[in-house]
C-alpha cells in the first residue's frame, strides 16, 4: 500500500490510482492545492501493486545518446501562436494525420488545467502554447493504455515526471507510443492559479496565454484575450514572478527525480535560451525551439517533419549550458513555507510584491543588460545558475 510521508517524494502523477485493480485510490487536494494519492484501506488489498507503479520508488533512469538542434516552424503564423518556435504542433499534427490521438495539457471550462485527448487539427490549438500549472492527469495512463492495446498510435505531451508515471504504469515497451516532455522549470499550485485568478471577470470564451509574444520572444507577455483585455510584461505581472522565484511549486519539484541527461522520452522540446550565442543564426526574436531527439522513435518521428522546419544540430553540451532547469532542480526559497500559509488569505497581486521584489543586485544585473546591449542574462546563467528564475524575464 502506498503511504505518503514525505510530500517532496511524491510528484502527483496518478500512476498509482490509474494502477489500482480494486480502485480504492483517490487523488486528493491537499492544503497547498496539489494532488497527492490517499487509499481506502477497508477495500485495499494489499497487493502492492501501485507501490511497482511509481516512478519515485522504482528506477527509471536510462542511457541514451541524445542529439540537440535549434528549430522553428516555417509556418510563422503556428509559430506566433506558440510558446517558442512551433515544434509540437507540426509532431501532433502528423499524429493525427496517421489516425492517431494526441494527449497534452489544456484548460477546462473553469479555466483549470488539464489532460486531454485530440483527435483533430482544429483542436490542437487547445494543446499549444505553455500552461504554468500543474495538469490534473486523471485516468489519463488508462486511456491510453486503452488505445495502445487497441493499435493507436498515441503522442503523450507532458512534464519529464508524468513521462516517467505513465512508463512505470505501463510496464512495457509500446512501438506505437510517441512521449515527449518539456524541460521544466517546476509546477505550481493549481490552488495559486485559482487565487490569482479571482481579480479577473473571465468570459467563457477567454483565452489566457502565459507566453504572447507580441512583445517579442526574449520579452514575453501574460494575456488574457477577452472583452476586456489584460497584458502585461511576464516581467511586471505578479503570478509570472511568483511561479519564476519558485514561491509556490510543488514540494517535489525541489528535489525533481526526473530531470537528467538521459530522458525516458523520445522527444523533449524546450525554449533555445542563450540561442544567440550557440546559434546566433537561428534568432529572430520570434521564438526558438530547442529540441532533443533521445530515441530511434523520436529520430523518425522528427524526421517526418523536418521538410517544415528550419533547424540546426548544436553541441549539446552548449545547449543545456544556458538551460540549467534541464538538470538542476528548483531552490527551495526561504520565504515559500510562509508565502504558501498566508497567500489564500491576502489579495494576490498586493501580498505577492512582498516577495517578489528585485534585489538591488538584480537590478544591477538587468541595467548593465540594457545599457551594454549584451545578453548578461545568458552569461549569469552560466557563473550562477541558481539565478535562473529571476532573470528569465
Amino acid at each position: 500500500m502506498i503511504e505518503i510521508k514525505d510530500k517532496s517524494k511524491c510528484s502527483g502523477c496518478h500512476s498509482c490510482m490509474n494502477m489500482c485493480p480494486k480502485n480504492c485510490i483517490e487523488m486528493k487536494v491537499d492544503e497547498e492545492g496539489f494532488w497527492y494519492p490517499e487509499v481506502d484501506k477497508e477495500k485495499c488489498i494489499k497487493c502492492g501493486i501501485c507501490k511497482k507503479s511509481c516512478p519515485i520508488l522504482n528506477d527509471m533512469s536510462i542511457q541514451n545518446n541524445p542529439k540537440a538542434y535549434a528549430c522553428y516552424n516555417k509556418n510563422e503564423e503556428i509559430r506566433k501562436e506558440s510558446s517558442s518556435g512551433g515544434i509540437f504542433t507540426l509532431l501532433a499534427s502528423y499524429i493525427i494525420d496517421n489516425d492517431g490521438i494526441v494527449f497534452g495539457a489544456a484548460f477546462n471550462q473553469n479555466f483549470e488545467v488539464e489532460h486531454i485527448e485530440v483527435t483533430n487539427e482544429q483542436d490542437l490549438n487547445k494543446l499549444r502554447g505553455s500552461k504554468y500549472v500543474q495538469s490534473k492527469l486523471g485516468n489519463t495512463y488508462l486511456k491510453i493504455k486503452n488505445y495502445l492495446n487497441q493499435g493507436k498510435l498515441v503522442y503523450f505531451s507532458g512534464t519529464p515526471c508524468q513521462i516517467d508515471g505513465l512508463l512505470c504504469f505501463l510496464n512495457k515497451k509500446y512501438d506505437n507510443l510517441i512521449c515527449q516532455d518539456i524541460v521544466c522549470h517546476g509546477v505550481p499550485s493549481p490552488k495559486v492559479w485559482k487565487h490569482y485568478l479571482k481579480q479577473f471577470s473571465l468570459e467563457k470564451n477567454a483565452n489566457i496565454l502565459f507566453r504572447d509574444k507580441s512583445t517579442g520572444w526574449d520579452s514575453y507577455s501574460f494575456t488574457i484575450k477577452q472583452k476586456n483585455k489584460f497584458t502585461q510584461l511576464s516581467s511586471n505581472n505578479e503570478y509570472m514572478k511568483v511561479f519564476l522565484k519558485d514561491l509556490c511549486l510543488r514540494p517535489s519539484c525541489y528535489n525533481c527525480h526526473s530531470k537528467s541527461l538521459h530522458q525516458n522520452s523520445d522527444i523533449t522540446l524546450a525554449d533555445f535560451w542563450g540561442i544567440k550565442e550557440v546559434c546566433p543564426e537561428m534568432y529572430d526574436n520570434k521564438g526558438t525551439s530547442l529540441v532533443f531527439i533521445n530515441s530511434k522513435k523520436g529520430e523518425q518521428l522528427f524526421n517526418k517533419i523536418i521538410k517544415d522546419i528550419k533547424y540546426q544540430e548544436v553541441d549539446i553540451n552548449e545547449a543545456i549550458k544556458y538551460n540549467p532547469s534541464f538538470f538542476k532542480s528548483a531552490n527551495i526559497p526561504e520565504k515559500r513555507e510562509n508565502y504558501m500559509n498566508n497567500i489564500f488569505n491576502n489579495q494576490f497581486d498586493k501580498y505577492s510584491k512582498k516577495y517578489t521584489k528585485l534585489s538591488i543586485w538584480l537590478y544591477l544585473k538587468i541595467f548593465m543588460h540594457k545599457i551594454f546591449n549584451k545578453n548578461i542574462i545568458s552569461y549569469m546563467l552560466i557563473i550562477c545558475p541558481s539565478l535562473t528564475p529571476s532573470l528569465q524575464i
